[in-house]
């Protein structure tokens, strides 16, 4: 992945744009943009959906719909990043949520299971204490 980013910004550089932050109304924000639109600016996401990502889906006969629109990367995006253990902290800035909380009510059910992360856990202290001299005996001789 790495490489084909650093392939893309050798052939397309980024661009600095300024554009209202979080709202339309919003501070004016400069930031670098990695994928911009054929005039070097931000993607439009409805002119995107439009004219690129829904064509791609008809030209490879997949028919367009919620479930593989733009909005269900944003969803696999988190659900690769909560799967990988990453924070909803983490997770809540990247997706530009202001509230973890609103991250973590609308994340919730792509949380992976925690119960094979704690036997598994709990399974490598003891691995470990059986590798060292002790245990309940040694805490006693020292008495």
């Amino acid at each position: 992945m790495a490489f084909a980013l650093a392939r893309h910004l050798t052939n397309h550089p980024s661009q600095r744009i300024t554009l209202p932050w979080n709202n339309h109304d919003g501070p004016p924000v400069t930031a670098s943009l990695i994928f911009t639109g054929t005039a070097g600016l931000a993607l439009d996401r409805n002119r995107f959906n439009d004219r690129v990502w829904r064509p791609a889906l008809r030209a490879s006969g997949v028919e367009p719909g919620r479930d593989n629109g733009m909005h269900a990367l944003r969803h696999f995006y988190a659900s690769v990043l909560l799967d990988a253990g990453e924070s909803i902290k983490a997770l809540s800035e990247y997706r530009g949520h202001h509230d973890p909380g609103f991250t973590l009510r609308t994340y919730t059910h792509l949380m992976p299971s925690s119960g094979t992360r704690t036997r598994a856990a709990v399974d490598r202290m003891f691995a470990d204490a059986e590798l060292e001299d002790g245990g309940p005996e040694t805490a006693q001789d020292g008495a």
